[in-house]
């Protein structure tokens, strides 16, 4: 089912037509305008970047790459700025809302996972350390040459700027890598946070709370989700008890102005399992919003109250690429035909009875596990016959 965003029913998932040329590989890049709900971004397997203003009904392709699109970001605080990175082929500019591109110079060859903004300067994580921009347009390598940085967040949108890095591997004391600069970029310190896992996949820092000047920070882990109130100094932990499970966390985003209300998504790992959930507490406790397909590979929210969702899903089983939209009315998920779905904080299996034999037959090693079983029962058909020969 198609259907434009302004008209979606209520906490009901709804399928948007897959992306032109998108192939059998999964959607890592998406974004979504945040004074325009209906206003997307995605990029394609072919490393083309393609824009909707309809909520994701149709497609019109606004540039023709080569190299896989990482990530792509819409800044919050310069209308019309949109940034993407690539895998290798460095990152692309916009100043029209993503109708026309530009390369951005100074990251050329360089693989750029991720963007963060503040009032006055941009950065970017890549596989050379962070770079800083005044505009977008013209980079400057700031530190951490020598970390490939997946993750990155700005903590103090005024100067000095304040930002939060991931790496990805392990510092010489077996910690997860993670850095923090206080004056922009210029400098950066080690932060030895007690999370699991070897690598920091995901980065969001959220609104500023009523009291305070802290912004919350939430980190997504290869096996977990933690939230610090402190920078980036500690974190608590999130997940693992019976709310959320213990996997890998690729999606964060907070809820408009709300320093308690975000989303967390876990693409599994690539083991068809995954999840959605939200929180309004803060992270005291979480609901699934039970997508139709559990592996979420990009995730877009919109800048409203009840906001708009636009999730992009792999199956790996068969390598289907999905994309998805549901406006979260606060209500009990519904699934696209309109069937009632059960919201838990688990990841508890959607399967019919059936499935399982479902599962099987559309599996991709089926056909070879066929033939063997025909040899072996050809086999097994000589032998009884030469038996029988035997006894005569």
């Amino acid at each position: 089912m198609n259907a434009l965003a302004d008209s979606l029913p209520p906490s009901t998932w709804v399928g948007l037509k897959s992306l032109p040329r998108q192939g059998r590989t999964a959607i890592f890049a998406l974004a979504v305008d945040p004074s325009n709900s209906q206003l997307l971004i995605a990029g394609n397997s072919e490393g083309s970047l393609l824009r909707s203003t309809d909520g994701g009904s149709t497609w019109t392709s606004v540039h023709a790459g080569k190299a896989a699109l990482t990530t792509i970001v819409f800044s919050s605080f310069n209308s019309g700025l949109v940034l993407a990175g690539t895998r290798g082929s460095g990152g692309l500019v916009s100043r029209d809302g993503g109708v026309t591109w530009s390369v951005a110079a100074g990251l050329e060859g360089r693989q750029v996972r991720v963007f963060s903004f503040s009032l006055t300067i941009v950065a970017a994580g890549t596989d050379k350390g962070v770079y800083i921009s005044q505009d977008g347009s013209s980079w400057q390598q700031s530190g951490l040459a020598n970390r490939s940085i997946d993750a990155l967040a700005v903590t103090a949108i005024h100067a000095p700027v304040s930002i939060v890095a991931g790496s990805d591997g392990p510092l010489s004391a077996g910690t997860v890598p993670m850095f923090q600069s206080s004056d922009g970029g210029l400098n950066w310190s080690v932060l030895t946070p007690a999370v699991s896992g070897t690598y920091i996949v995901k980065l969001a820092a959220g609104p500023l709370p009523p009291v305070g000047d802290t912004r919350p920070v939430i980190a997504g882990t290869n096996a977990g989700l933690f939230a610090s109130t402190d920078n980036g100094s500690s974190f608590v932990a999130l997940s693992g008890g019976s709310a959320l499970p213990s996997t890998d966390y690729t999606q964060i985003a907070f809820i408009t102005d709300h320093h308690d209300r975000f989303y967390a998504a876990s693409d599994g790992g690539g083991s068809g399992g995954g999840g959605l959930w939200r929180t309004n507490d803060g992270g005291q406790t979480f609901g699934s919003l039970v997508p139709p397909m559990r592996s979420i590979t990009a995730l877009a929210v919109s800048n409203d109250e009840s906001p708009f969702l636009y999730v992009a899903t792999f199956r790996p089983s068969d390598h289907v690429a999905a994309l998805w939209v549901y406006r979260d009315t606060g209500g009990t998920p519904q699934g696209p035909a309109g069937s009632p779905t059960v919201a838990s904080g688990g990841r508890t299996s959607s399967r019919s009875p059936g499935s399982s034999v479902f599962d099987i037959l559309t599996w991709s090693q089926t056909p070879y596990i066929g033939l063997g079983l025909g040899a072996l029962a050809v086999v097994l058909l000589a032998l009884i016959a030469n038996t029988r020969s035997r006894r005569r």
